[in-house]
């Protein structure tokens, strides 16, 4: 399977093109890429058309490592009647009406798979009043297995997963369609934002903000210890040869993330594209808010039994965890450390970097940056997965209070100046720290439960050689 002629290829956003096109920089772990003349040629501006085996080979490398992304837009158009949506309900007659009246025509079937709703009638009402089949499912099961037998009755090349309390914006279908341009495109997923609603609280305004389930604005290729590393079940669309036999019906929490993983592990694509997006009803009360964020929480442990390399709360380099350190311990040798630390590891990036004409501001920046990621990390880690110990430890120890209450400030202003939400810093900051609260505790409550510590321990890895780009 390779890419089709006229596939189109843009940078990311954040790769640098360094030395007059010969050094692209850019990916997850950041790579160096190195071309030749012939390669520089073959970009107009920051775009690659594929063109032959050598545009082929650039084009393939740029997305397997997250250097660059497909210009959808340019991709041919799949009809809408290669698609069949799958919507998987448990009551919510309401929702799922205001769903269907959103899917596009065209289409080649509507299936609403009744999860053994306890008011089945109206479901069968609405499904039947907007000329969907309806599958009814005579015990719950939950949402996996909705989707599973609702993909059994799929005939198309192409199936939408929907829930039922989203609406569909409009061409949502049609961009993510695109993309299955690239034969090893297994899946792709739209942005979710929130539903406007007439009266929004403060807990709607948190979450039209920063919503566990919006991933952000920037394309991105989905796979673990990514940028973008799971894309919810809210709204799929994806290649039905690819997907065996569908989510792990065992699971009713992070069964999404568990299936985006098992395609990656089995060579396929994932793609997140916000240019496609959903609306999401989002929960407006506070304790049904933190039931959902605790319930997110808890799927950590299925997935460290079953991804035991991929599911750990933050992943740093060695040098990345003993900043942290030095940071934690707050001692006057602390900063003078750090910035010894830095230059070290400057100077390595300046041996990857080869032939670069300026590789020391070059590697000035990518170590600043690597600085920032890791102390971000660091935030979550005691404002997040590890609340409960940042707790205990702070009784006895005032290093740790003030860690955390260092953390704590710094997290809410850098969130609040980085997202502007419509809400004051206050309230912005309250919500901040209860959805860390709850979902840190169905974390905590999953590995309690499973008997494993799996989902609580953090990853140090070492950055791997990054493969070489087409040189020709």
């Amino acid at each position: 399977m390779t890419l089709p002629d006229g596939f189109t290829v843009r940078l990311n956003r954040h790769t640098r093109v360094e030395d007059g096109g010969r050094v692209l920089i850019g990916g997850s772990p950041t790579r160096v890429a190195r071309l030749k003349r012939a390669a520089i040629e073959a970009f107009d501006r920051r775009e690659l058309v594929v063109r032959d085996a050598a545009t082929r080979a650039l084009a393939e490398h740029l997305l397997a490592t997250g250097i660059g992304d497909p210009v959808a837009e340019s991709l041919p158009a799949i009809p809408l009647s290669e698609l069949t949506v799958v919507i998987p309900v448990h009551d919510r007659p309401a929702q799922l009406a205001r769903l269907l009246a959103s899917v596009p025509r065209g289409v080649a079937r509507v299936i609403v798979v009744d999860d053994a709703s306890e008011q089945a009638e109206a479901v069968a009402s609405v499904a039947s009043a907007h000329g969907a089949q309806l599958i009814a499912l005579d015990r719950n099961t939950g949402a996996a297995a909705a989707r599973n037998a609702g993909l059994t009755a799929v005939e198309t090349p192409f199936v939408a997963f929907v829930d039922s309390d989203v609406v569909l914006e409009d061409g949502c279908f049609e961009l993510l369609l695109r993309h299955f341009a690239d034969p090893k495109l297994a899946m792709a997923a739209p942005r979710v934002i929130g539903l406007d609603t007439e009266r929004p609280n403060w807990i709607t305004r948190y979450e039209n903000a920063r919503s566990s389930l919006d991933l952000g604005g920037d394309t991105a290729s989905v796979r673990p210890r990514s940028p973008v590393t799971w894309v919810s079940s809210t709204c799929l669309v994806a290649r039905v040869a690819h997907l065996g036999d569908g989510f792990d019906a065992s699971m009713r929490v992070g069964e999404d993330v568990d299936l985006v993983w098992r395609l990656v592990d089995e060579g396929h694509r994932v793609r997140f594209e916000p240019a496609a997006a959903v609306r999401h009803e989002h929960r407006t009360r506070l304790r049904t808010w933190l039931g959902r964020k605790f319930f997110y929480g808890t799927g950590a442990h299925l997935l460290a039994v079953r991804h035991p390399q991929d599911v750990a709360p933050v992943v740093l380099p060695p040098w990345g965890a003993l900043v942290l350190a030095l940071l934690f311990v707050q001692k006057k040798w602390s900063l003078p450390a750090i910035a010894l630390t830095g230059v070290v590891v400057a100077g390595r990036i300046v041996k990857r970097l080869g032939h670069v004409r300026r590789p020391w501001p070059i590697a000035a920046r990518l170590t600043l940056n690597g600085m920032v990621a890791a102390l971000g990390q660091g935030f979550a880690l005691l404002l997040r997965h590890w609340w409960p110990v940042t707790v205990v430890v702070g009784l006895f120890s005032k290093t740790m209070r003030r860690a955390a209450a260092i953390a704590a400030i710094a997290d809410v202003v850098w969130e609040f100046v980085r997202l502007k939400p419509k809400m004051d810093p206050v309230r912005f900051g309250v919500a901040r720290r209860l959805d860390d609260i709850a979902y840190g505790g169905g974390v905590w409550w999953g590995a309690l439960r499973g008997r494993s510590a799996k989902a609580l321990l953090p990853a140090i890895i070492r950055t791997p050689r990054e493969p070489r780009a087409p040189r020709d």
